[in-house]
C-alpha cells in the first residue's frame, strides 16, 4: 500500500512509552507517530512486546514511562493518560474502535446482533429505535452478514462472521482510529482472505487510522502502509512496509522474511 498523510498534523504521538512487569520488559522507549488515514502494522514473535504496546497505547495497560497524545476533534492534543477514566472510556465509545482477536471479547454474546451494533450508537446519543436498527441493518449488509439475521445472537455465528459483526459495532460510530489485535488470528485462511478483503475496503474508504498487531506478514503487507518490528520489547527496525519486507536490513526482520519465504 502506498502511505497517505492528510492533515498537517499527526492523530497520534507516542514518546518512549515502556512498560516494565518487575523485572521484566514488555516494551521500552518506544516512539513514532501516526497520521490520519494511515494504518501501522506491529509485527514480531510471541514475546516480542506488540500486544503490550497496544494495550498501553490504547489505554488499557497504564505505561510505566512515556506519554501517549492523542488529537481530538477540536484539533487539540491530549495527553491520554491525564485524562479521567471516564473521558477515555468515551473515547473507546466514539472515536477509538478495538478489533480483538478473540471476536467473544468485543462482542455482547447474549443480545442480538443488531443490539450489538445499536448499542455504539446510543453511546453517542442515538435514541430513535427505527433510526437505529436501520443503522445498524445497513452495517450488517456492509460486513457481508445477511439482514435476516439481525435478530440473531451472535453465539449462533461462525467465527468469521462474528468477526465481521465485532468490526460492525466497532466502525458503525465514523471512528477515526481503530486498534486491531490479531484480526484475522485463528480463522481459516479462506475466511482469513475474505476478512482481510473487507477491512481494506472499509479503512480506505472511511480514510480510517489503524494500528494492527500481528505476527502475520502477509497481513501486514495487505493492510499496512508502516511497520514496526518488535523483538524483546524493543523496536528493532520501522520504515514503509514494503521497504522492509522486500529489504529488510535488521538481523532479526531478515530472519523472520526469509522463514516466511521458506515455507
Amino acid at each position: 500500500m502506498t502511505t497517505s498523510r492528510s492533515g498537517d498534523e499527526p492523530l497520534l504521538k507516542v514518546s518512549s512509552v515502556s512498560k516494565y512487569y518487575g523485572t521484566r520488559i514488555g516494551c521500552e522507549n518506544v516512539s513514532f507517530e501516526l497520521w490520519p488515514g494511515e494504518v501501522l502494522a506491529v509485527v514480531g514473535e510471541s514475546g516480542s512486546g506488540k500486544t503490550t504496546l497496544l494495550n498501553c497505547l490504547s489505554t488499557r495497560l497504564m505505561p510505566t514511562s512515556g506519554t501517549v497524545s492523542y488529537r481530538m476533534r477540536d484539533g487539540i492534543f491530549r495527553d491520554l493518560y491525564r485524562m479521567s477514566e471516564a473521558e477515555r472510556r468515551f473515547l473507546m465509545r466514539t472515536d477509538w474502535g478495538f478489533v480483538h482477536q478473540n471476536p467473544a471479547d468485543g462482542l455482547r454474546m447474549t443480545v442480538s446482533a443488531g443490539a450489538n451494533v445499536g448499542e455504539r450508537l446510543m453511546a453517542i446519543g442515538d435514541r430513535h429505535y427505527g433510526n437505529i436498527r436501520a443503522t445498524a441493518s445497513d452495517w450488517l449488509g456492509r460486513v457481508e452478514i445477511p439482514g435476516d439475521r439481525i435478530d440473531d445472537e451472535p453465539r449462533a455465528f461462525s467465527g468469521g462472521m462474528r468477526q465481521r459483526l465485532q468490526i460492525a459495532r466497532n466502525l458503525v460510530t465514523g471512528p477515526r482510529l481503530v486498534f486491531m489485535d490479531e484480526p484475522t488470528g485463528g480463522l481459516d485462511v479462506s475466511v482469513q482472505a475474505r476478512l482481510l478483503d473487507l477491512l481494506r475496503g472499509l479503512v480506505h474508504d472511511m480514510g480510517l487510522a489503524a494500528i494492527v498487531v500481528t505476527h502475520d506478514l502477509a497481513v501486514a503487507r495487505l493492510l499496512s502502509h508502516r511497520m514496526i518490528v518488535m523483538k524483546d520489547g524493543h523496536v528493532v527496525e520501522t520504515g514503509l512496509t514494503d521497504r522492509i519486507l522486500d529489504d529488510p536490513h535488521a538481523p532479526y526482520t531478515q530472519l523472520l522474511v526469509s522463514s516466511i519465504l521458506q515455507v
